[in-house]
C-alpha cells in the first residue's frame, strides 16, 4: 500500500486544479472560435444561399478542431488545413450519396472513416490527418436530418471553403490566446520508441480498430435504416462515439456504458428544453452554444458528462430544425441504446485488443521513460526537462485506460466484502491484506508524478548531495526499476532491493517515494 505524503497529496490537487483550469480556458477559447465560425457561415450562407448545413458544420468543425489542434505547430496547422479541406469536399460528395443512392453512400461513408483509423499506422502525422479526416464526416452525421436532399453542384466547394474558415478561426483563436497568455497549452515532447517486453502483433492495432469501425458503423446503418428509417444518423453516431479510441475491450465496455448514459439523460433534458423553443428560435442558438462551451470543460473530467452534453447539443439543434416533438424521444434513446451495443460488441467480437497486454504495454513504457529519467545527466537542465516530460506523457496515456481497470478492482474488492460479511466471523489473529490488482500498478506510477518533477528540477542543477551517498541511492532506484522491467516481461533477474528511508533532502527523499512506488509495481506485476 502506497503511503500518501500530504505535501505530495496537496501539489497533485494543485495540479489536478491547474489542469482543469486549462480546459476551462481552452473551452472559453473554442466557444469564441465557433463563435467567429459561426457568423462567417451566416454570412457565406446569406449571400450563396447555401443552406443552414454549412452554419452547422462550421460551428461543429471549430468547436472539434479546437480539441485536436491545442498546442500544434505552425507546419501541423497548414497542413491540417489542406486535410480537413479536402476532407470536407469528399463528405459533401458521401452525403449526396447518401441521399441518392444509399447503400453506396453507406458503403463510401464507413470506407472513408474505417480508412482513416487504418493510416494511423504511418507514423504521428498520419495518426493526426487521420483524427481531422473523420471531423467533417462526424458534421454530416449531426446535419443529416430528415428530408435530406442531395447538395447542389458547387456545394463541394463551399464546404471546403467552409472548413477552411473553420479552421483559420480556431488557428486565429489560439494563436492570440496564447500571445496574451490565456491559455498556452505545453507543447508534447518528442516520443521515443520503447521497448514493450513482448512479442509484436502480427496485425497492428491500427487495422483491427478499423476493422472493428467498419463492422459498428455497417452494422449501425443497417440497425438504423431497417428500424429507425429517417432517423438512422443516431444510431451510426453512437456506434462511432462507442468505437473510436477503443484502448482495448475493457476500455471500450467501459466508455460505451458512460457515453450511453449520458447521451440518454442528455437526449431526454434536452429534448425536454426544445419542446420549450419554437423551431428556428434564436435563442436555441444561445443555449446551444452555451451547452458547447461547458461540453469542452466537461470532456476532462468525465466522458459521461461530455456525452451527455454533445449529444444534448444535438436534441437542442433538431429542436431548432423543428424535430424537437416528444414523440422522438424513445427512438433517439433506442437508437443510442443500439449504436452503443453494436460499437462495443464490434470491438469485443473482431480481433479484440486485451486490456490486459495494453496495460502490460503502457506500464512497460512508462518503466522505460522512468529509467531513462533516472539516467539524466546531473546539470543538463534541457536533457533533465525533456526526459521528465517524456516520463509524464507516458503516465498520462496510462492513466487513459485507468478507469475500467479501477471499475474492476472497486467491484471486485466490493464482492469479497459482500462475501465476507455473509460468512461467520472467525478469529484467526491474522490481518488480511487485499490482493494485487492492475489498479494497483497504475496508481504506483501515478506516485511517481510528483517525485519525478522534483528530480527534475534537481537533475537541472548542481547535484544536490555532492557525495558517493547520492549516486548509490540513484543508481540503487534505477536497478530496481531493471528488476521490475524484467519482471513484466516475464524474465528473471536480480531480487528487488527496498531501499532504507535515510534521506536528508528533499531530493533524496523524492528518490525513496519513487522506490516506495516501484516496490507496489513489483508486488503487483
Amino acid at each position: 500500500m502506497i503511503t500518501i505524503n500530504p505535501l505530495r497529496f496537496r501539489r497533485g490537487a494543485l495540479r489536478m486544479g491547474t489542469l482543469r483550469l486549462g480546459a476551462l480556458r481552452a473551452a472559453t477559447v473554442a466557444t469564441a472560435s465557433a463563435l467567429a465560425a459561426l457568423a462567417s457561415a451566416i454570412w457565406l450562407e446569406h449571400h450563396a444561399h447555401l443552406g443552414m448545413d454549412v452554419v452547422v458544420t462550421a460551428v461543429a468543425l471549430s468547436v472539434t478542431l479546437a480539441r485536436v489542434q491545442r498546442g500544434t505547430g505552425h507546419l501541423d496547422r497548414l497542413i491540417g488545413v489542406v486535410v480537413i479541406a479536402a476532407s470536407a469536399a469528399v463528405a459533401s460528395e458521401v452525403g449526396s450519396l447518401l441521399v441518392r443512392h444509399p447503400i453506396l453512400g453507406d458503403a463510401a461513408f464507413v470506407t472513408a472513416m474505417s480508412g482513416a483509423i487504418w493510416i494511423r499506422r504511418f507514423g504521428a502525422r498520419a495518426t493526426k490527418a487521420g483524427t481531422l479526416l473523420v471531423l467533417p464526416f462526424v458534421a454530416l452525421l449531426v446535419t443529416h436530418t430528415e428530408g435530406a436532399r442531395p447538395y447542389a453542384a458547387d456545394h463541394d466547394a463551399w464546404s471546403a471553403l467552409i472548413a477552411v474558415v473553420a479552421a483559420s478561426w480556431v488557428w486565429l483563436g489560439q494563436l492570440l490566446a496564447a500571445a496574451v497568455r490565456f491559455d498556452r497549452p505545453r507543447p508534447r515532447p518528442a516520443a521515443r520508441p520503447v521497448p514493450a517486453g513482448g512479442t509484436k502483433r502480427r496485425i497492428p492495432a491500427s487495422t483491427r480498430m478499423a476493422l472493428q469501425m467498419a463492422a459498428a458503423l455497417a452494422a449501425a446503418f443497417a440497425a438504423g435504416h431497417l428500424v429507425f428509417h429517417a432517423h438512422w444518423p443516431w444510431a451510426v453516431l453512437t456506434a462511432f462515439i462507442v468505437c473510436s479510441g477503443a484502448r482495448g475491450r475493457g476500455d471500450v465496455l467501459h466508455k460505451s456504458v458512460e457515453r450511453a448514459c449520458g447521451a440518454a439523460v442528455g437526449t431526454v433534458v434536452a429534448t425536454w428544453i426544445a419542446g420549450s423553443f419554437p423551431a428556428h428560435d434564436r435563442w436555441s442558438i444561445v443555449l446551444i452554444f452555451t451547452v458547447l462551451a461547458i461540453a469542452g470543460w466537461l470532456r476532462e473530467i468525465s466522458y459521461a458528462l461530455w456525452a451527455g452534453s454533445v449529444t444534448a447539443v444535438l436534441s437542442l439543434l433538431y429542436g431548432y430544425y423543428g424535430q424537437s416533438a416528444p414523440s422522438l424521444l424513445l427512438t433517439r434513446l433506442e437508437a443510442i441504446l443500439v449504436g452503443a451495443t453494436l460499437g462495443a460488441a464490434a470491438s469485443w467480437l473482431i480481433l479484440p485488443v486485451r486490456t490486459g497486454d495494453v496495460f502490460k504495454r503502457r506500464v512497460a513504457d512508462a518503466l522505460a521513460a522512468l529509467a531513462d529519467f533516472l539516467g539524466t545527466p546531473i546539470g543538463d537542465r534541457a536533457e533533465a526537462r525533456q526526459r521528465g516530460a517524456r516520463f509524464l506523457q507516458t503516465a498520462e496515456l496510462l492513466e487513459q485506460i485507468a478507469k475500467p481497470i479501477r471499475t474492476h478492482r472497486m467491484l471486485l474488492r466490493h464482492a469479497r466484502s459482500a462475501r465476507s460479511a455473509s460468512r461467520p466471523r472467525r478469529t484467526t489473529g491474522l490481518v488480511s491484506h487485499p490482493a494485487a490488482h492492475p489498479a494497483d500498478a497504475i496508481d504506483a506510477v501515478r506516485a511517481c508524478i510528483a517525485p519525478v518533477e522534483l528530480l527534475a528540477k534537481a537533475f537541472a542543477d548542481t547535484p544536490p548531495e555532492p557525495t558517493p551517498a547520492w549516486a548509490g541511492l540513484q543508481g540503487a532506484v534505477a536497478a530496481n526499476v531493471g528488476t521490475v522491467r524484467l519482471r513484466l516481461g516475464g524474465r528473471t533477474g536480480p531480487a528487488y532491493r527496498r531501499l532504507p528511508h535515510l534521506a536528508s533532502t528533499t531530493a533524496g527523499s523524492a528518490l525513496l517515494d519513487v522506490d516506495a512506488a516501484l516496490a507496489v509495481l513489483d508486488r503487483t506485476v
